[in-house]
């Protein structure tokens, strides 16, 4: 078994095709292809099932698969302090992050850090908060931005980012300064499926609260939309909200409702220098 064996696997499984793997590596399908057989039968187990769109991890591929990050991962680890003590900073950084947090803050962090460090690569990784946390504990990338702590994982708060009520243009609740979450009880509300939404409903049911949900509705730019032609109402984080306005009213919320951004990693305790300054290099930039 080779490393290189190792991170053809891995290019694989990001991109769930052969063919795709083989241009993240740049190398052909039939190498990939021919590489994955050789381990397969070296280890004497089937990796992964195929099909004509895409393939898939088999169990046995799924228990293997931590291990395969852990190992690639030690490797660039090595390789990053190796170049650390020669006062070459260089390396491949892989960084999860939820949309509205991507679409908002990632550009900023990215080219600050690069302008400091040009020699590190960064890949970004976007999905929901479940799937960045899925890949910060099985190594696929080796640090994400969260929106809670999550057992098991070191996180480092960032910055607050507070909820807002959206309402359509000329509701009757428009002339008002501040929304109380009792003022929205009995309004048709449309739920944001992504994941910021148990805040919303924590926070209504301490308080006693419920909600009259009309739609679960995931993306983001879709709630607004909805919201501008008088579908409903809604509460989402600040940070979803388009750099223009739509045609709504956005209006502050008591008692206020706030999600803590931050970055998790699975352990401060064995970072490489790399995913040190870029910890460090964020939290001087947002904090």
């Amino acid at each position: 078994m080779t490393l290189y064996q190792l991170e053809v696997f891995l290019a694989v499984v990001q991109t769930e095709s052969f063919t795709r793997a083989g241009k993240l590596l740049h190398t052909s399908q039939s190498g990939v292809s021919h590489t994955i057989a050789d381990l397969e039968k070296e280890l004497g187990i089937v990796l992964f099932t195929r099909n004509r769109n895409r393939v898939n991890l088999t169990n046995i591929g799924e228990l293997i698969l931590p291990h395969c990050f852990e190992i690639i991962g030690q490797k660039g680890k090595i390789n990053q302090v190796v170049a650390e003590a020669k006062g070459i900073k260089s390396g491949i950084l892989r960084i999860g992050a939820f949309s509205s947090f991507v679409a908002n803050m990632i550009p900023d962090i990215f080219q600050v850090f690069r302008s400091r460090y040009p020699g590190i690569e960064l890949q970004l990784f976007e999905g929901s908060y479940a799937e960045v946390n899925s890949w910060i504990r099985t190594r696929t990338v080796d640090l994400g931005f969260l929106t809670v702590p999550s057992d098991g994982l070191d996180f480092i708060r960032l910055i607050s980012d507070p909820y807002v009520a959206v309402l359509p243009v000329n509701h009757p609740l428009g002339n008002q300064a501040v929304i109380s979450m009792e003022q929205l009880t009995h309004e048709p509300f449309l739920s944001l499926k992504s994941g910021c939404e148990t805040l919303v409903m924590r926070a209504f049911q301490d308080n006693r609260l419920s909600l009259n949900k009309r739609l679960e509705v995931v993306g983001n730019s879709t709630i607004i939309s909805m919201v501008e032609a008088g579908i409903g109402v809604s509460i989402v984080p600040s940070m979803i909200l388009p750099a223009v306005p739509a045609n709504i009213m956005i209006k502050p919320l008591t008692p206020s409702i706030n999600r803590v951004i931050g970055l998790a990693v699975p352990s401060l305790e064995v970072i490489s220098p790399a995913i040190a300054a870029f910890i460090k290099e964020t939290q001087i930039l947002l904090t």
